[in-house]
């Protein structure tokens, strides 16, 4: 059985091994794959079985071109990347990786909002620039400090990576607000409860989206929806850049209304220069690396073995196209 690993490096830059799937079958590993011409990931996958994609798309020409795909497997939770309905009238599942990276997504969403909060990164260089030593007081600090006890964390899409963000907030003492179409009472507490989206809006210091990329929640956070907010409201994300008008939120953060944003994800990846996030107040912008702890992508790249594995005893998992 052949396997070809179409844009491996991001899962495996070098710190993990290929092995569970070099011991499944004959197993080429390409660290990138164009993502735009069709010709080299036709020419790469030729023969193989079995494919995996990050990011790199696989359209309808790629399957029929491919006849000998038996199995794809998405490297990833999103799998828009693959026509999964050509596919599937080819009777080929596509399988993708759910739940590796609850608890590290969860862990970078308060980790923005602790450098929000606190400017760790700034004064950490501040001090080595000699700031501190030849300050005149004791101490000192470049930007307003926000404890966030007893503030509150609206949370849209209180799913598991909402949930572990949720348990963060409310061990730093907060009281979370969730919007989720699902209600799981077992999760409420005198500290935690659901409520409607304009609530959570009107109501919190802090937004954090948790959501899917749904048509009903792209551009969740519009200059409509920020007016509802509280002047001075935190917003993180680093669930989907298309949750967010970029434009709008820019406005609402050089205007003040948006107190700071924390973003791990934008609307076009890698982040385009043009993006008006760049230059708006307050605005920390990481490149996509919520999911990337060692652990979490350990935990991916067994998810992903094992999809193959199961398909392979009959017994496909995690398939998106069934």
């Amino acid at each position: 059985m052949k396997i070809v690993v179409l844009d491996g490096y991001c899962l495996n830059p070098g710190d993990l091994s290929w092995d569970g799937l070099n011991a499944l079958g004959e197993c080429t590993v390409y660290d990138r794959t164009s993502l735009t011409d069709v010709e080299e990931v036709i020419q790469r996958i030729g023969d193989a079985d079995v494919v995996y994609t990050n990011k790199t798309p696989m359209p309808k020409e790629v399957f029929e071109r491919c006849p000998n795909i038996r199995f794809v497997g998405v490297l990833a939770t999103g799998y828009n990347v693959v026509d999964v309905k050509t596919a599937k009238e080819k009777g080929i599942p596509v399988a993708n990786i759910p739940t590796y990276g609850t608890a590290s997504v969860g862990q970078f969403a308060i980790a923005l909002l602790l450098e929000i909060c606190h400017h760790i990164g700034h004064h950490n260089e501040a001090v080595h620039e000699g700031k501190w030593e030849h300050n005149p007081d004791w101490c000192f600090w470049d930007y307003p400090l926000i404890e966030l006890d007893g503030k509150t964390m609206g949370i849209i899409g209180y799913g598991r990576i909402g949930q572990a963000t949720g348990r963060i907030a409310q061990a730093l003492g907060m009281k979370i607000l969730a919007y989720d179409s699902y209600h799981n009472p077992v999760l409420e507490n005198e500290n935690c409860r659901y409520a409607e989206l304009d609530e959570v809006l009107a109501n919190s210091d802090v937004i954090a989206l948790h959501c899917p990329l749904f048509p009903e929640t792209e551009g969740i956070v519009n200059k409509e929806n920020i007016t509802k907010m509280k002047d001075g409201v935190i917003i993180l994300n680093n669930s989907r850049g298309p949750l967010i008008v970029e434009q709008d939120l820019a406005d609402a953060l050089n205007s003040g209304k948006v107190a700071a944003a924390g973003l791990d994800v934008v609307s076009t990846e890698p982040i385009k220069g043009d993006n008006p996030l760049l230059k708006a107040k307050n605005c920390i912008i990481t490149p996509h690396i919520s999911w990337a702890p060692k652990e979490s992508r350990q935990r991916l790249m067994d998810i992903a073995v094992n999809n193959l594995k199961a398909y392979l005893e009959g017994k496909p998992v995690n398939v998106v196209n069934s």
